[in-house]
């Protein structure tokens, strides 16, 4: 197996990925009175931990749970207020659970890269998730690992060497026709995770440097551990937007959007690109909660590939940055300023918009709307001002 150094990952376009997760297993030596992948960490339930992570990633392209049919009541409670495709029914053994799962997202490309992460480990990082991906692309097949550090010893008391030893990991991540090849051609291989199939087959399997903190909750005290990793590792931020439109009164067709929606209005907005007021306060926001630089630094209207571009991918971008920063975006308030139009017929259609946009619950996402009392231009109708305020748990100094 090839290694790869723990380094920082590249910067620029990602690749989009799909992701399985593992959660059929019945946890017998986590004991308690439910499955492992549904006990409860900070008051959320490991799976639900594991899901955040890659829904608050932006190159996210579709993912999958593999359930056990006799825990449907615990994964629908687990992933309440989410919209993901249906559960697929794994079985006992984790093999044949994949496999299943493969035969049923048939959609795929065989150069797809898809990821296969276990429920029961609630802490990968972003950015672990990037360079794993990106290895993939290269070699068609890796893992998260960490080289093994501890003396090792058989029962008998005979010594083992270390040297060369590493502790794989999940995801691990492969070409979609690659890993479905593995299965078919497995039989009665036995195996403990995806990548002894895959190597099975002769295929090289490329190792990318993980953290240490991507425990597997395993025994009661890794939940003990987990908590402690999950209180150090975050800080909680809060970044400010602001901004202001006139109506544009010379272009009666240019449309009005607000919060990436389109309201019935006589005039749009006057901008460089379509001068959405809400989703540019919204979007600086998300950058100040990260340290970044404003909108403007990252879209010049000098440039004309932004001429009436569409304020969504702002937003997105924005949401990307701060993926890469390992940041989760908690929730979001906009107070949109106007005389007029109305807001509130169109207020859940923008909470709606803008939760998809961030991969987020309409609940996390706060959408009010205030006059000026006829006080300055605003007052007078002469165009839209926004505020927002994000706030964001992003990993700490230490």
């Amino acid at each position: 197996m090839r290694t790869a150094p723990k380094t920082e990952p590249k910067t620029g376009p990602s690749t989009p990925f799909h992701v399985l997760i593992a959660a059929a297993g019945s946890g017998e030596r986590f004991g308690g009175n439910r499955p492992k992948q549904y006990a409860l960490l900070n008051g959320k339930p490991l799976l639900r931990h594991a899901l955040d992570i890659f829904l608050n990633d932006a190159n996210l392209a579709s993912i999958r749970v593999i359930i056990n049919p006799a825990h449907e009541a615990l994964y629908q409670e687990a992933v309440k207020g989410l919209s993901l495709p249906a559960p697929i029914y794994g079985s006992s053994e984790r093999k044949s659970s994949i496999y299943n799962a493969l035969k049923e997202i048939n959609n795929l490309k065989n150069e797809d890269i898809i990821l296969v992460h276990d429920a029961v480990r609630p802490l990968v990082s972003g950015s672990d998730i990037q360079k794993l991906v990106e290895r993939t692309v290269e070699t068609g097949a890796s893992s998260l690992a960490t080289p093994v550090t501890d003396t090792l010893r058989k029962s008998s008391g005979e010594a083992v060497s270390r040297d060369g030893l590493w502790a794989l990991q999940t995801p691990q991540a492969f070409r979609f026709g690659l890993l479905k090849q593995a299965h078919e051609a497995a039989n009665d291989l036995k195996a403990t995770d995806d990548t002894s199939l895959v190597a099975a087959l002769g295929h090289e399997i490329a190792l990318v440097e993980g953290s240490r903190a991507n425990i597997k909750i395993t025994h009661p005290e890794d939940m003990e551990i987990a908590a402690r990793l999950l209180q150090k590792n975050y800080d909680v931020r809060t970044g400010f937007g602001y901004d202001v439109h006139a109506f544009d009164m010379q272009d009666k067709t240019r449309p009005l959007m607000l919060c990436g929606v389109r309201l019935e209005h006589p005039y749009g907005l006057a901008g460089h690109s379509d001068a959405d007021v809400a989703l540019h306060a919204l979007t600086d926001a998300i950058l100040g909660s990260i340290g970044e630089a404003d909108i403007g630094h990252h879209f010049p209207p000098s440039e004309p590939k932004w001429k009436n571009a569409a304020s969504d991918l702002f937003l997105m971008h924005a949401r990307e940055l701060a993926c890469q920063k390992e940041a989760i975006i908690q929730n979001v308030d906009i107070t949109i300023i106007c005389e007029a139009p109305k807001i509130g017929p169109y207020r859940e259609q923008m909470q709606k918009r803008i939760a998809d946009l961030l991969n987020l619950e309409p609940s996390q996402v706060g959408v009010k709307a205030t006059t000026n009392e006829g006080l300055g231009f605003l007052g007078r109708g002469e165009g839209i001002a926004a505020q927002a305020v994000a706030t964001v748990k992003i990993p700490g100094l230490q």
